[in-house]
């Protein structure tokens, strides 16, 4: 096809990009050319993308019409690659902030984190009268067991029931793939008996926890979403961010649908049934992680775990009006998570407010395992959320062409959530201008795609396709389909946008999007069976998700309003390496802003609270 060879764009050195808020430098939208398609649409172009005749074509269109081909394949770029993005520690000398010892055990920096939180009256449940919609905190559980007014045994109970009737609902929420209700009773009896002896392990102590299921946990298989994972690769034990979970007492209450290998944003899986919104369960909850961000959401639990390929715990966690967290690339094990995008994917946490996130990431986080890569042991900071000397001079970073590329009911909500931010703290705004986040989008397709396909490669020559959705499949075909030269280039952009956002992290603390492009879409008929492949919605929804994986960056959104149908939108704040404390810090600020209007899903069960 030498004939048809697209032209390549040829990458101006950094040092001459003007990021500045006059630069003449474009802004590229999306430009996706790929029709929504689910039921016999989807099987049909699997068959196409398959076919010895037609499937190099099809490639070889695709590529070229998604400007594959013009912004990565036949570009130069002078950059030299950057395989992973691990980042040399530094200090970055942040505000209100106290340095953990590096040797805590994990329900030590669970105590150390919740020393940081502002103090809570020791009233009982009956005296919280809420003038507005609050979910239970881990904190509320903890006071509650210390106060004898309930038991970890009587709360498994009740989320065994919930989970019972949430399946029987004319619409099934569909929360779990696996959960398995003898274990969580035990785990339950042995919480309720350290409480009974006055010896609870740390406030996580008989707290409900669910796990995505692209994390081990026993005595869970590890699926991915998929009917057959688990039978190639047995889960023999805890991923260690699960296991310090468990140190901490923490019950692990099963294993959260997610979309299949985490392939799109939606969150459907058409094997276990599509996690719904419980905002309005017409609708997606989003993906990949939607089962734990559909179980924060509805009040099962404070918290679970999910995994953030390509914005796969913020994407749903603002969709379902909640708080996601992915922290820096490294700062959580990886062990015992499948290996489908090792150097773009991170646990995080989604939780119902920012402390619950906190709690579990003090948790989680710590020395990496030996065999992982990484750079010097990074410094563990917390962030004083309980100092009477709000963090100052914060400036925000706004690429303001790139915020407005969203629908304008979440531009309206963001913008005016941003000033109100400002107003409150005195901080200010900083208009920049970063360039070429499209081909960031399509260097990071290519990598995470050239990943997956290889670390299934084994198992596709054993399996087949057979045992796929149908989404899935398509999917896995086109990852197929990257060859070893895209890849070097997406490494070389990698290192490219490294150097961008330095120069931008050079003008502002932080960078602030809205967190997706639109609301939760509804859920076509067709989809349940088949899957859904729907990229231009696919597209808006991971707008702003690429840098935080891409990269390694942390990042965080915290709900801050609803459109016109109820649906809950969410702001993202995008940090240097190693800013989880002053992330965190910028969304407690936030969540205390917009904390009293927040909504009742239409699907909530009061675990905790009901008599």
């Amino acid at each position: 096809m030498g004939l048809l060879r697209a032209a390549g764009v040829v990458y101006k050195p950094v040092e001459q990009l003007d990021l500045g808020p006059d630069s003449n430098e474009i802004y590229v939208e999306a430009d996706i050319k790929a029709p929504r398609m689910g039921g016999l649409l989807a099987k049909i172009f699997a068959w196409i993308l398959e076919s010895r005749i037609f499937g190099a074509l099809a490639f070889y269109i695709l590529k070229r019409l998604n400007r594959v081909h013009k912004f990565i394949s036949n570009a130069t770029v002078e950059e030299p690659p950057m395989f992973v993005p691990l980042h040399p520690y530094v200090d970055l000398d942040e505000q209100e902030v106290i340095e953990i010892d590096s040797d805590a055990s994990p329900a030590e920096r669970v105590q150390q984190a919740m020393n940081c939180l502002p103090l809570t009256s020791e009233n009982s449940l009956d005296a919280f009268k809420f003038s507005c919609f609050r979910r239970w905190t881990i904190a509320d559980y903890s006071r509650a067991y210390r106060n004898g007014e309930i038991t970890p045994l009587k709360i498994a109970e009740r989320f065994i029931d919930a989970v019972h009737e949430s399946s029987s609902r004319p619409l099934s929420i569909a929360f779990f793939i696996n959960y398995d209700a003898e274990d969580i009773l035990r785990q339950a009896t042995e919480s309720t008996l350290r409480y009974e002896r006055g010896a609870p392990i740390s406030a996580l102590d008989g707290v409900p926890i669910a796990v995505k299921d692209e994390i081990d946990c026993s005595p869970y298989p590890t699926t991915g979403g998929t009917k057959w994972l688990h039978k190639v690769r047995p889960c023999t034990g805890d991923a260690c961010c699960v296991a310090r979970l468990r140190s901490c007492g923490a019950i692990l209450v099963g294993k959260t649908n997610m979309h299949e290998l985490g392939a799109t944003p939606s969150g459907i899986n058409p094997h276990y049934g599509p996690p719904r919104n419980p905002y309005d369960p017409s609708r997606i909850s989003g993906g990949s992680s939607s089962g734990s961000a559909a179980v924060v959401c509805a009040g099962l639990c404070p918290a679970a775990l999910g995994v953030d390929g390509g914005g796969s715990v913020r994407m749903p966690a603002s969709l379902s009006g909640v708080v996601g967290f992915k922290p820096t690339f490294g700062r959580i094990p990886h062990s015992g998570v499948l290996p489908l995008n090792w150097t773009v994917g991170m646990v995080g946490v989604l939780a119902g407010t920012l402390e619950d996130a906190f709690i579990v990431y003090a948790a989680i986080s710590g020395h990496l395992p030996s065999h992982e890569p990484t750079t010097l042991p990074p410094k563990i900071h917390f962030p004083l959320l309980n100092s009477t000397n709000p963090i100052s001079n914060i400036k925000l970073a706004i690429y303001g062409e790139w915020f407005n590329d969203c629908n304008e009911e979440i531009r309206l909500c963001c913008s005016n959530a941003v000033q109100l931010l400002c107003e409150r703290y005195n901080w200010k705004t900083v208009e920049v201008t970063i360039p070429e986040l499209e081909v960031m989008r399509l260097a990071h397709y290519v990598t995470i795609g050239s990943e997956c396909s290889t670390a299934l490669s084994s198992h596709l020559e054993n399996l087949g396709r057979s045992e796929f959705g149908w989404d899935a499949r398509v999917v896995v075909d086109i990852y197929g389909a990257f060859n070893s030269n895209e890849y070097i280039k997406a490494q070389k952009l990698r290192y490219r946008h490294m150097q961008i956002h330095n120069k931008i992290f050079a003008k502002a603390d932080v960078i602030v999007t809205p967190t997706t492009g639109m609301t939760a879409y509804s859920i076509s008929k067709n989809a349940l069976t088949t899957g859904e492949l729907d990229y231009v919605n696919g597209g808006t929804i991971i707008r702003y998700q690429i840098a935080g994986n891409f990269l390694g960056l942390p990042a965080i959104t915290v709900p801050v309003g609803y459109d016109k149908a109820g649906l809950p939108i969410g702001l993202q704040f995008i940090g240097k390496p190693w800013s989880e404390p002053t992330l965190m810090h910028l969304a407690f600020a936030m969540q205390a802003l917009c904390i009293t209007d927040y909504r009742k899903p239409k699907v909530f069960y009061d675990i905790l609270g009901k008599k």
